[in-house]
């Protein structure tokens, strides 16, 4: 007999305390009692009748039951022999199964000591749940932070949810539990059931890092691989540098895609699948350069529109798998067409499977809730300066950009993030170490966000919905900024939607309101949103905001659109805006795409694609959005009459664009606007064209400019000004 093999039916049992700890499932490291020690193996199977060792050439060993403790079994096994179990219930169910104690450590030191060290940029590969095979035998590894816990295990289906079979290995002091189950594939549904300190036993987690999940309103986490997405994206890839800098044309279509379009007779949302052909090609059609996407990281409630998510690793099940997601951005890429993805660091919700209190203790949030809960949004928010949980969400914006080829974050709510008393009052708020109100952890946590994104995804943006004048936002981190490429321009939005839903009459007591962005406009990589916050809660439509009869509706829409796609700064547009739908914004229904087949509404539709296909063909109009040297007032005083007319300017070379713009209701058939040029100047749109729904009023085609001085210019030209329209002409 060999001396790594025990007599039959000799065991040596662990101590006690060890056994019982097992058996009560309160271990905390049962890899140091379960598996091959020392030439026996102790296994702790609950519920069963018999068990047996099995190894190869041998015959089935029936295991010893504990005399004491009737779940657990020993039996002698020569040391690195390869074995299998079979169980038996008490019904005469039989079955064979790998022990997932027999396998040593999964992680590797250095992914271990980078953990612990919160820089380790690819967490998702060894966090979260990974289909493979280890030794030969096909499994899954788990991994999973939880450094307060007194046990980790992962149940699901596969072990009847009993946290007793299947307690994971904590590995040293990076706080992360894991473990190889044989067996488990692609589709189990798991949760972690996690022992906190004291022993009580907390509501069934969700995976931090799953990248996967059951259909809402059921909460699992689904063994999904990340990635494996073959890509036919190389030629978009390599050039979308070009395309998401400041002097392109960046025109954003901004899409919720539970209630874009929705099948089946409004019974259900479009699949990713279905997403790829008609989302992709309406979007292509209407010129637009770029889709934005509200969060689609998995949510539990509809009702958050994604902004409260839960599953941060996970594309939502709503619309499919995350191949087929990662097959809609592909299918996008193929058309030219570039895939923002609407970010969200800033809170977290306080459900009980998400990341509240995840490990017993406040984990990813802070303790203090002066500190970690937003009282306007009832979440919790996350605590920047705990290394790991930094680290989570950065490897997070790196895992949508790497994984799913993103070529842009937008980081929602960065205001709420940037200061310590945002929405709270005197006294609800901890003031920084030096006792201002500025968080310098999250701001720290989004400079190196930005930093990595950029470094690891050449060509790709991130951009800040930031609603204060917080310095530098969209300034390079070595430089000072925060280093996001682009900012939405929120003063922008607020005064020039203040002033078009003003009626006419009282439009020149507000002026400023039309020009008062143009003294800020270079001051960030600017982004001029109409986004869906401004057609929800009350709030109506867009051409529920305009005044007057139906035709001045859908006139000032149409003015107001044209000074949008004329002013510097890039484009974004809310889903069913294009076409100026009615009614305000319902998350659970489809767009009301009826009203596209009506004249009025087909018009506004055609007037911005042509404004997408103005923007991109004209230089003067994308060239310099974010420079002051392609701008210039000719006319920004004439309140009296509510005219504005201006100059773009692109590169050396690139014909000028004049533009001006009637904001009441009363033509003026010969407004003298100054030219920078003399000779003929086309007129290349007209918003007043038949074709929008106009009384097609204009120039005639052209307009020559002669030797009047006027708008500090050489030469100038009496224009029509058609009633609430714009007029755009090009040097010829």
């Amino acid at each position: 007999m060999r001396k790594t093999e025990r007599k039959a039916g000799t065991i040596s049992w662990p101590a006690a305390g060890a056994l019982e700890a097992i058996a009560a499932a309160r271990h905390g490291d049962p890899f140091s009692v379960l598996g091959p020690h020392d030439g026996q193996i102790i296994a702790h199977v609950p519920d069963i009748a018999r068990l047996w060792l099995l190894r190869e050439g041998a015959k089935p060993e029936e295991m010893k039951r504990h005399p004491h403790l009737g779940d657990i079994f020993g039996a002698g096994l020569a040391v690195g022999q390869s074995y299998r179990l079979r169980a038996e219930t008490g019904q005469g169910q039989v079955w064979d199964f790998d022990d997932p104690y027999r396998f040593g450590r999964l992680l590797g030191e250095i992914d271990e000591y980078l953990i612990g060290e919160g820089n380790h940029h690819d967490l998702w590969r060894v966090l979260g749940a990974h289909p493979g095979e280890r030794e030969g035998i096909a499994g899954t590894r788990f991994a999973v932070w939880a450094p307060n816990a007194e046990r980790v295990s992962v149940v699901g289906g596969f072990n009847g949810w009993d946290g007793r079979r299947h307690p994971m290995r904590r590995l040293g002091i990076s706080g992360v539990w894991e473990i190889f189950l044989p067996g488990v594939g692609e589709g189990e549904i798991y949760k972690y059931e996690i022992r906190a300190t004291g022993g009580a036993i907390l509501p069934l987690k969700a995976d931090p890092v799953g990248f996967g999940a059951e259909h809402p309103p059921q909460t699992g986490s689904v063994v999904r691989r990340a990635g494996g997405q073959v890509w036919q994206d190389a030629p978009w890839m390599k050039a979308r540098g070009q395309r998401n800098a400041i002097d392109a044309p960046i025109s954003i279509y901004e899409v919720h895609l539970g209630s874009w379009r929705r099948a089946e007779g409004g019974a259900r949302p479009l699949s990713y699948t279905e997403l790829a052909d008609q989302l992709v090609d309406y979007a292509d059609w209407m010129g637009f350069t770029h889709i934005e996407l509200l969060p689609i990281t998995e949510h539990p409630f509809d009702g958050s529109w994604g902004y409260q998510p839960v599953g941060m690793y996970a594309p939502t099940i709503r619309h499919g798998t995350p191949q087929e997601f990662a097959a809609l951005v592909d299918a996008a890429h193929r058309r030219g067409i570039g895939v923002l993805f609407d970010w969200v660091p800033g809170h977290f919700p306080t459900d009980p499977h998400g990341l509240g209190r995840f490990d017993g203790t406040a984990l990813y949030e802070h303790a203090d809730p002066k500190e970690g809960f937003h009282v306007d949004w009832n979440t919790l928010i996350y605590n920047y300066g705990r290394a790991e949980v930094a680290n989570y969400l950065t490897a997070n914006a790196l895992y949508w950009l790497e994984e799913y080829h993103l070529d842009g974050l937008r980081v929602d709510a960065v205001a709420s993030m940037l200061y310590r008393d945002y929405s709270r009052k005197e006294g609800e708020w901890v003031p920084n170490r030096d006792g201002g109100r500025e968080n310098y952890e999250a701001i720290a946590f989004l400079r190196e966000t930005n930093r990595l994104a950029y470094a690891a995804n050449p060509g790709i943006m991130t951009v800040a919905e930031e609603s204060t004048a917080f310095p530098g936002v969209s300034r390079p981190v070595d430089a000072g900024g925060l280093g996001f490429g682009y900012k939405w321009n929120m003063g922008w939005m607020n005064d020039t939607l203040g002033y078009i839903q003003k009626d006419p009459v009282y439009r020149r007591h507000h002026h400023n309101q039309l020009t008062f962005g143009l003294a800020y406009a270079w001051s960030e990589n600017f982004i001029l949103p109409i986004s869906h916050d401004e057609v929800v809660h009350g709030k109506g439509s867009m051409i529920g905001k305009m005044p007057g009869t139906a035709w001045e509706k859908f006139a000032n829409l149409r003015a107001y659109y044209s000074f949008m796609w004329t002013h510097p700064g890039k484009k974004l547009l809310f889903m069913g805006q294009e076409f100026a739908q009615g009614r305000e914004w319902n998350h659970g229904a489809s767009l009301d795409w009826h009203q596209a087949d009506d004249p009025q509404h087909r018009g506004i539709q055609h007037l911005v694609r042509d404004l997408n296909r103005l923007y991109r063909e004209t230089p003067a109009l994308h060239r310099t959005d974010c420079s002051p040297d392609g701008f210039e007032w000719l006319e920004a005083d004439d309140a009296e009459n509510s005219v504005i007319a201006f100059i773009r300017r692109g590169a050396a070379g690139d014909p000028a664009v004049v533009v001006a713009i009637n904001f009441t209701p009363v033509e003026r058939n010969a407004y003298r606007v100054g030219f920078p040029a003399a000779g003929r100047w086309d007129e290349i749109f007209n918003s007043d064209a038949a074709a929008y729904g106009g009384g097609d009023r204009g120039n005639g085609g052209a307009v020559t400019a002669e030797a009047v001085a006027w708008h500090r210019q050489p030469q100038s030209s009496a224009i029509v000004l058609p009633p609430l329209a714009a007029v755009v002409f090009r040097q010829a």
